[in-house]
């Protein structure tokens, strides 16, 4: 004899052995005291599907039967918020074995330390909600909800497509910390060139340990010690007070403009930053500024951030590196956001695929405009697909 729930406010109240047949069992629901619970809208759908509740009294006059799966879910996704897809991956992870609870008060699951927006607590194999170690704080998602980019961090995203399937993605503060080993010289010298610095007579390890630039040669060159750097990575050197520029060539200058496109700066660094700091925001915009911000945080990390061009992000990085000959593998794919950036999951599910396909790890860099002039820390964001 499987028993009836009664629908009060947004909560299933069950009585006879409740306690024991869910609760104690198999951690449905919450004690009221003696041996009635209480369960959400979601467990009971759950435990109507599995027929382990022969019906639930909806209450609403509409008919003397107790509601079946069928009419308990109908009604639930008319009061309760994004209730199908909430459903759907409380159903997958109970699947998976997984003892839960609805992440709000005063269902057990509401005393975990977890955000606002995470909508399940899945508690470590052999945890129940009693003992509360939670293995997964759940943020259920549909495949066209946007997620805020600022509030992920620590939660595992279930993105439930149109077709019903379930993505998961973990999250975490990303651990970045390198151990490469080079200081660039204090003396260098290039030309600005409209988006790239030419450094005359680099010397060889800028680019071989420091992985700097790009040199220019060939197997029949006359000329040698040639090496174009980024925007970047100039912008970077020069204020460390490693660069300066003998001269800026304007591709389109103002027409009030000296006629001599080659002038000759001062040797003062701060003119040189200057100078291609507002180069790069003239060919990027202020997105220059964020990844600027982002790569001198890198680079302050003892990492070697490279451009990520082939790979649609902004950067792939190097932890450790000795001398060029010798590189491994980049080991991340970086992205710079705003911390207002919401992710697009079918775009977040791209990255996160291509990163995966190349053996690199996806990480966010959310930089605000205080960090990018110098303010406000940097908040370093990791995205992986996993199986719970």
């Amino acid at each position: 004899m499987y028993p009836i729930g009664d629908l009060r406010g947004d909560a299933v109240h069950v009585g006879g052995d409740a306690r024991q047949r869910f609760y104690d069992s198999r951690g449905y629901g919450r004690p009221l005291g003696g041996d009635a619970i209480e369960l959400s809208r979601v467990e009971a759908a759950h435990l109507l599907f599995r027929g382990d509740l022969a019906g639930v009294s909806l209450g609403d006059d509409t008919s003397d039967d107790p509601a079946g799966f069928e009419r308990f879910f109908v009604d639930s996704a008319a009061a309760a918020d994004r209730f199908a897809v909430r459903y759907l991956v409380y159903a997958d992870l109970r699947d998976r074995g997984f003892y839960l609870s609805p992440a709000r008060e005063p269902w057990p699951g509401g005393r975990a330390d977890v955000a606002d927006a995470v909508d399940i607590v899945a508690y470590e194999r052999g945890s129940t909600p009693a003992t509360g170690a939670v293995s997964h704080p759940i943020r259920v998602v549909g495949e066209r909800e946007p997620v805020p980019a600022a509030d992920v961090a620590g939660q595992t995203l279930a993105v439930v497509d149109e077709e019903s399937d379930i993505t998961y993605f973990g999250t975490g503060c990303a651990d970045l910390t390198g151990a490469t080993d080079y200081e660039p010289p204090a003396d260098l010298t290039g030309v600005l060139l409209d988006d790239r610095v030419v450094v005359w007579n680099a010397p060889s390890t800028l680019y071989e340990r420091g992985f700097y630039g790009q040199p220019l040669t060939d197997r029949a060159a006359a000329v040698e010690g040639i090496l174009q750097l980024s925007l970047l990575e100039a912008a970077s050197l020069s204020a460390d007070g490693s660069l300066r520029f003998s001269a800026v060539v304007d591709d389109d200058p103002p027409p009030d403009a000296d006629p001599n496109p080659s002038g000759a700066l001062d040797e003062d660094p701060a003119s040189a930053a200057a100078a291609v700091v507002a180069r790069g925001r003239a060919v990027e915009g202020d997105r220059f500024d964020r990844r600027l911000a982002a790569y001198r945080d890198l680079r302050e990390r003892r990492i070697v951030p490279k451009t990520g061009f082939k790979f649609g992000a902004d950067f792939r990085t190097y932890l450790d590196v000795d001398t060029v000959e010798e590189l491994s593998h980049s080991e991340h794919l970086v992205r710079v956001v705003e911390p207002t950036h919401a992710f697009a999951p079918r775009e977040l599910s791209l990255d996160v695929r291509l990163a995966g396909g190349v053996r690199k790890e996806l990480v966010f860099a959310l930089v605000d405009e205080r960090t990018a002039s110098g303010g406000s820390r940097i908040e370093w964001l990791s995205v992986e697909r996993v199986t719970p």
